[in-house]
């Protein structure tokens, strides 16, 4: 089939989305074609286009983050079928790898070919232009229509809202787990979450429903600050001197016991920073994608040492998809997820890089490109 795609021609140069035609092949073994209602904008895709994540192939259908019905099932697709509502998970969870029967479904085999261009059977679904066109994290939802794998698939309720379903495919759980997860967030915590975007609001969120007493929102941007009350936070901060200060006010220098990073882009300069506001025994979350090239990292290795703290990564979260997705979403239902509340404005796709530079100027929590069929 043919549609439109908003693809990259030229990674790593900030040339932007361009928005044309584009060519669909059917679903092939264990693939199903969705029709999307909506694709979330993530600071992950525009990391291509700086050349923050660097691909050495091109071009790219942008877009990982979405929700939709599925029309289309390939050969050997045994436990969904055509009209299911379907969230993408960016992360594919295989069910059979050692990382997933582990419990580590974020941690997935499949995972590593994410960016790597082709399908899971090493060829493209996607056309433009002549050319086989590479899907961001097997999935390019920066389309109205994909062909996706089902590993990257989760069927949900048909009574939940499409568009607001979309956002649990990436930044929502992503910030959520980071709290609840990755930080292992405790009743009467303190928490400091480092920026408050699309993940970040959601690591605020996910400290909340944690049991976290005090949460500080740290934020260069006014409007994201004003908005953390709304998730959740307790106190608020502009840069991480003023979150210090701030902490050792409000817990009478005892400090935080979990700090979470989650700006746009991670900076290693930033760790000794985070490591500062928290207590002896607290946990460093380290949740934000850093450019590729960076090695190098501001860190008191002696007092992390001698002060017992930890350091850790953070991928999705630190969910499984498979069963973070769904719970996500009954949250939601129930009133204890805010979800509606996380869009900040609407685009079309043919608007995908004003809607990039609202994220990167800080205007949105999260956009939401919109589908009309």
């Amino acid at each position: 089939m043919k549609t439109e795609g908003a693809l990259l021609w030229e990674p790593g140069t900030n040339s932007g989305w361009t928005v044309e035609e584009i060519e669909l092949d059917d679903p092939q073994e264990r693939e199903v074609l969705v029709r999307l209602a909506a694709t979330g904008i993530c600071h992950s895709d525009d990391h291509v286009d700086t050349g923050d994540i660097p691909i050495d192939w091109a071009p790219i259908l942008g877009g990982h983050e979405g929700a939709g019905v599925i029309e289309q099932v390939g050969p050997g697709v045994t436990d969904l079928e055509v009209g299911d509502h379907v969230v993408f998970s960016f992360l594919p969870a295989c069910g059979k790898c050692i990382p997933c029967v582990a419990g580590d479904q974020n941690l997935c085999d499949l995972g590593a070919g994410v960016l790597g261009g082709v399908t899971l059977d090493g060829t493209h679904r996607i056309h433009a232009r002549g050319k086989g066109v590479g899907a961001m994290c097997f999935l390019g939802t920066f389309s109205p229509y994909v062909v996706a794998p089902v590993d990257s698939v989760i069927k949900i309720d048909k009574a939940i809202p499409l568009d607001k379903a979309a956002l649990v495919g990436c930044g929502v759980p992503t910030g959520w787990g980071s709290a609840v997860y990755a930080a292992e967030t405790q009743i009467g915590d303190t928490v400091v979450v480092f920026g408050v975007g699309g993940v970040g609001m959601n690591a605020v969120q996910g400290a909340k429903f944690a049991g976290a007493s005090q949460i500080v929102a740290v934020d260069p941007v006014e409007f994201k600050r004003e908005k953390a009350y709304d998730f959740g936070a307790t106190h608020t901060a502009a840069n991480a001197q003023e979150a210090l200060d701030l902490v050792e006010s409000i817990t009478n220098g005892r400090l935080a016991d979990r700090s979470i990073i989650t700006v746009g882009v991670g900076d290693g300069k930033l760790i000794q920073g985070m490591q500062a506001l928290v207590r002896k025994g607290g946990v460093i979350v380290c949740t934000s994608a850093a450019p590729a090239l960076q090695t190098e990292i501001s860190l008191d290795l002696l007092t992390l040492t001698m002060s017992g703290k930890r350091l850790q990564g953070a991928l999705f979260g630190s969910c499984a998809p498979r069963n973070d997705i769904p719970l996500l979403l009954d949250l939601y239902m129930r009133g204890s997820l805010e979800l509606d509340e996380l869009v900040t404005t609407t685009y079309k796709l043919e608007d995908i890089n004003q809607a990039v530079a609202d994220l990167r100027e800080g205007k949105n929590i999260r956009g939401l490109v919109v589908y009309d069929h």
